[in-house]
């Protein structure tokens, strides 16, 4: 039997009443303000017809009304599915008709944006405005979680360009609190700055340990590095999570000023830190940790300690105190370190599968152990370093993009035979997708191919440059052979 547990916001606002939880802008709430604030909206959302056991969608940029939003669901017994504010209409509708989201819940600036998601599916929207002047039912609160209850789904998408949606419990969330603490260690002062989306788990899973901890957390609805560093030298912040795309953006705002004492980590993730910022960052004396983890690991699961930072540059470090971390040969599956492999995770911040896809979850986690995809190898002191992050996969800005997503939306145009997708170099963005495409007219232009794009893609996943080509590198088994698509440009 899974072991129960006080909801978290619930025991929070008992322990610690007075202290600050949230700040945005001139806004703050203590614990029990937000509690007090979930608490009633929760009655709310019981009044408009949510209910324990429903999958319940957000839609929303970051705001102190998301988060009451999410705690609030918690007391109602619903499972949020955290929906991607990027995404099309037409990817959040899959999303939503994949999870069966009963209700969509979303900020007023996007309500045009989840009324045509929703447009022929049985769901119900409600601005975070209008549940707010909707009347209160009574209603008995969830007060106990047991460990192993889903708690949050997150997308992530699969290597066959089908989004997946990602079970995270609330056993999950813990752990991953827990272990970052035993690695990071906590102080009575930490302020944990939050400038990446809290719909991806970089940013949620700050949120949960906010509320685990007892931790003020300041919230900016996105990055803007020049409020970022402000933050850093005026209001206390301790330690901040972003991509490396961030790192190079926040010191070339800083202009060579060091941080403040106070200032005790930036968490990196998203890709490996180029050693010219890991030196520069040293030298200013910033403390950066890199991190490797994914939605399925519910935050990071592999973090570099303090004391190892500037020895083991470019290393992600160990796996977090209670998760382990394997080299296993995709040959004979057996374990090996100091030769490159495919990473394999275990560990109770381990997601326990895919929503509604048993058979992406047994292809995925077997023995127990996550099979990530990635591949890497860990030297004689069981440090980890990732080579590459799943293949074909791009990171762009911290986002992950799948080359198979976007090469099945360029086949839906009239006049794309073939389509290959991968990775270009970027100064800003770290990658940027391009496309490489066999059509059969000679009217089509790259314009047009990208207009396409557009309308069934999120911005950011859009080639970036597409080219016309005879031919696609293809092996024996004529399977796209994507790393060899930028020497057609030679």
């Amino acid at each position: 039997m899974e072991h129960e547990m006080p909801i978290f916001l619930w025991k929070r606002a008992k322990l610690t009443p007075n202290r600050v939880a949230i700040q945005m802008g001139e806004t703050a709430l203590t614990f029990q303000e937000l509690h007090e604030k979930a608490l009633e909206l929760a009655g709310k959302m019981t009044a408009a017809g949510m209910k324990k056991g429903q999958y319940i969608g957000i839609l929303s940029p970051n705001s102190v009304e998301m988060i009451v939003m999410i705690h609030a669901l918690k007391y109602v017994g619903a499972i949020t599915v955290m929906l991607n504010t990027k995404l099309s209409p037409s990817e959040v509708s899959f999303q939503l008709e994949d999870a069966r989201v009963s209700h969509l819940l979303t900020d007023s600036s996007l309500i045009d944006k989840a009324a045509q998601s929703a447009k022929g599916r049985t769901v119900t929207v409600h601005s975070f405005e209008e549940l707010q002047r909707m009347p209160s039912a009574s209603i008995v609160p969830i007060q106990t979680i047991s460990l192993g209850d889903t708690d949050t789904i997150m997308y992530t998408s699969g290597t066959t360009g089908a989004p997946k949606g990602v079970k995270q419990t609330y056993g999950n969330h813990w752990w991953s609190a827990i272990g970052s603490s035993l690695n990071l260690g906590l102080r009575e002062d930490d302020c944990w700055l939050i400038a990446v989306p809290l719909f991806h788990i970089s940013g949620l899973s700050i949120l949960m340990r906010s509320v685990i901890y007892g931790m003020k957390v300041i919230l900016h609805e996105k990055f803007d590095a020049t409020r970022m560093n402000q933050a850093i030298h005026e209001e206390g912040v301790t330690i901040v999570s972003v991509v490396t795309a961030m790192v190079s953006r926040l010191l070339q705002e800083e202009n060579g000023a060091p941080y403040p004492a106070s200032f005790r980590c930036m968490l990196v993730g998203g890709g490996p830190v180029p050693v010219t910022i890991l030196e520069k960052c040293s030298s200013l004396s910033i403390p950066v940790y890199q991190t490797y983890g994914m939605t399925e690991t519910s935050s990071q699961i592999v973090t570099l300690s303090p004391e190892d930072s500037l020895q083991k540059i470019g290393s992600a470090g160990k796996a977090l105190f209670p998760s382990e971390v394997m080299i296993m040969s995709e040959a004979d599956e057996q374990q090996h370190d100091n030769l490159p492999g495919e990473i394999v995770v275990k560990g109770p911040n381990v997601t326990s599968g895919y929503l509604n896809r048993p058979d992406a979850t047994r292809d995925t986690i077997r023995d127990g152990w996550l099979h990530t995809g990635d591949i890497g190898y860990m030297d004689e002191e069981g440090f980890l370093y990732v080579l590459d992050r799943r293949s074909d996969l791009i990171i762009s800005g911290g986002e992950n993009i799948y080359p198979a997503e976007i090469e099945n939306a360029l086949v839906k145009h009239h006049a794309v035979v073939e389509a290959g997708v991968t990775g270009l170099e970027d100064e800003t963005w770290g990658q940027v997708p391009v496309a490489f495409v066999v059509v059969n007219s000679d009217d089509v232009e790259e314009k047009d191919i990208i207009a396409h794009c557009l309308t069934h893609l999120a911005k950011y996943k859009v080639p970036k440059h597409v080219y016309f080509v005879q031919n696609l590198p293809r092996n024996a088994s004529n399977k796209l052979l994507r790393r060899e698509l930028l020497s057609l440009l030679d």
